[in-house]
């Protein structure tokens, strides 16, 4: 078994590794090849992975390149998780929406749709590359924004699922306060990537005791603390709401504290810094406490499960991906793509039925969808119009003046990657 992960050279993937070394028995790898334009951050992650496989006694091959036809030939899946503008656009995404008084994210609101514009073309070209290569390889894609990108992905007719670490960091969080095995835990996981509410968690499975509100009732505050939201909001709502609801739940707020403070951009180009230093050092050979703090916990369990159930069947029979509606949730186009629990297999992933949804959920949902189309629209064919209309439709923006300089902004900031322009 041969896979390929582009964006090999990023700081977060010896976390992959280690999951690849530790879970071997469930994906046995043959030949990995991390691909990255990067070539010195390339040999730095490459010469780490090939420790940490050898530390763990593990036989597959790793091997790197900066050419993505070389990498992709012949595997039987891909993992995406590149940044197209590294951290420098990051931090721009994360900045400049703040001037109007917006909140300034990679994901979400004007940032996120500006690395949407960035990152769908340069995603469908390498697809493309993967198509020819094997027409039957899955992509497993990891790029943000996942819903969009894997939207793209599907519109193109590629074999592509996509996957966050989002579900499976609550559900190792729920195991551990109950003090069950993970395996154990069913979440009741429903929304779009980075709008998603945990409804229930089940022992056992989806028909499992809902412990939800044993959950809110003993650990409610430290849970609302991870959060940063009120205990409060977590008890009338009876869910728990992932993390970027913050930016929904209290944008005002977010907003005061992010122009006070250095971005999270910035804070993490200081990280890899440090991390890359370790990584080029020769005696070590396992992935440094620091790559806890980067993000992405859980990353490497979560590609683990999923690339298993679709290139052999042996993982989970259920997971929570990103794939099409289908309709699951009645008011979205059946071409939607959404984050919810789904049975995956060789075939893909189907989504499980969910209960109905309420209002306060379903409206924003289907608020944020709109916005995905219009932002996925501007992304294939570019454009200013589109490009306004998009900001012009998300729930964080949504006012004539803001979409208007925020239109201008992204575009000025984003020339070099915008072929359109």
């Amino acid at each position: 078994m041969k896979l390929a992960v582009v964006g090999g050279g990023s700081t977060y993937t010896p976390e992959l590794i280690d999951g690849f070394s530790r879970l071997r028995d469930t994906l046995p790898i043959e030949e990995l090849v991390l691909v990255d334009p990067a070539a010195d951050r390339l040999e730095l992650v490459g010469g780490l992975a090939r420790r940490i496989f050898a530390k763990q006694g593990h036989p597959g091959r790793i091997t790197t390149t900066s050419d993505v036809d070389a990498g992709v030939a012949d595997a039987d899946a891909v993992l995406l998780q590149l940044r197209v503008g590294g951290q420098a656009a990051r931090n721009q995404d994360e900045t400049w929406p703040l001037e109007c008084g917006c909140v300034g994210q990679e994901t979400t609101g004007a940032g996120g749709l500006a690395k949407a514009l960035r990152t769908v073309p340069v995603v469908l070209d390498i697809a493309e590359r993967v198509r020819r290569a094997n027409p039957d390889a899955w992509i497993i894609d990891f790029t943000n924004p996942v819903g969009i990108v894997t939207r793209a992905l599907l519109q193109a007719g590629h074999k592509a699922v996509g996957l966050c670490n989002v579900a499976i960091g609550f559900q190792r969080r729920f195991a551990k306060l109950l003090e069950v095995a993970p395996s154990e835990v069913y979440l009741e996981h429903v929304g779009l990537n980075h709008l998603t509410w945990e409804r229930g968690v089940r022992l056992g499975g989806p028909d499992g005791a809902d412990l939800l509100p044993k959950l809110l009732a003993e650990h409610g505050d430290s849970l609302a603390a991870d959060l940063r939201l009120p205990r409060v909001l977590l008890d009338r709502l009876g869910v728990v709401p992932s993390y970027y609801l913050r930016y929904f739940y209290a944008h005002d707020e977010v907003v005061r504290e992010l122009r006070t403070k250095p971005s999270r951009a910035a804070e993490v180009a200081e990280m890899e810094k440090r991390l890359l230093e370790m990584y080029g050092d020769p005696a070590l050979d396992e992935k440094p406490e620091l790559l806890s703090k980067r993000g992405g916990a859980f990353y490497s369990e979560a590609a683990v499960d999923l690339a298993a159930s679709l290139l052999r069947g042996g993982g989970s029979p259920i997971q929570v991906v990103n794939t099409y509606n289908n309709g699951t949730l009645p008011f979205l186009a059946d071409d939607a793509v959404i984050e919810v629990q789904a049975r995956v297999d060789r075939s893909g992933a189907v989504p499980l039925p969910v209960s109905e949804l309420d209002p306060l959920y379903a409206g924003l949902i289907a608020n944020v969808t709109a916005y995905e189309d219009l932002a996925l629209e501007a992304a294939l064919h570019g454009g200013r119009d589109r490009v306004f209309k998009a900001l012009l439709s998300h729930p964080l923006i949504g006012q004539f003046a803001y979409a208007e300089a925020l239109t201008d902004q992204l575009i000025a900031h984003n020339r070099e990657h915008l072929a359109w322009v």
